[in-house]
C-alpha cells in the first residue's frame, strides 16, 4: 500500500498481475476493486483530488464478485 495525501483516502495498492486495487479510506475501511486497468490506478496516484478521481472513475465501476 502506498500512502497518499488526501482528506478521503489514506493509502492505495495495486497488483498488476491480478489487476486488483485496494483503497484504504481515512476512516479505516479498506475496499477491493477488481479488473482495474493500470491507467486508472496511475490516474488516482497522479490526481490532484484523490477523492474526486475516486468518485468519477472508480466508485461502483470495478466490483469483485
Amino acid at each position: 500500500m502506498i500512502a497518499v495525501h488526501s482528506s478521503a483516502i489514506a493509502a492505495v495498492g495495486y497488483d498488476a498481475a491480478t489487476r486488483l486495487m485496494k483503497i484504504r479510506f481515512v476512516e479505516g475501511n479498506t475496499y477491493d476493486f477488481c479488473n482495474v486497468p493500470r491507467s486508472v490506478f496511475d490516474g488516482l496516484l497522479q490526481a490532484g483530488s484523490k477523492g474526486g478521481y475516486y468518485s468519477e472513475h472508480i466508485r461502483d465501476r470495478y466490483p469483485c464478485h
